[in-house]
């Protein structure tokens, strides 16, 4: 029996989760969800997943502050391996966007959405 791919997708928007969570689950990925950078930390540890969906704005720690935790704090480096996507939403300005990516990827992220 081959193990289901398991999707860690942290986002402070509910809705936002939902969609995702049920895009995934359609593909038969298995999907674990964190509203805050905090609790995103402590499952990546709890529950070892094989992805992490990361939002840039959240309130707290940002996605580029849980982003360097999980890549660089040697608390996390059992888990530093593990590939993270960024999810940003910036519909009316480009600039920001693709400052906001650049940001990003110096984290080590793997890629944006």
């Amino acid at each position: 029996m081959q193990k289901q791919t398991k999707i860690l997708v942290i986002d402070d928007d509910p809705d936002l989760q939902t969609v995702v969570k049920s895009v995934l689950e359609s593909k038969s990925y298995q999907v674990v969800a964190a509203l805050d950078g905090d609790e995103g930390l402590r499952k990546v540890v709890d529950e070892r997943p094989d992805l992490i969906i990361l939002d840039v704005i959240m309130p707290g720690k940002s996605g580029f502050e849980v982003c360097r935790e999980i890549k660089t704090d040697p608390k996390y480096y059992f888990f530093s391996h593990i590939p993270v996507l960024m999810l940003t939403v910036y519909p009316d300005d480009r600039e920001k966007m693709h400052l906001s990516m650049r940001e990003g990827m110096t984290m080590e992220a793997e890629d944006y959405l």
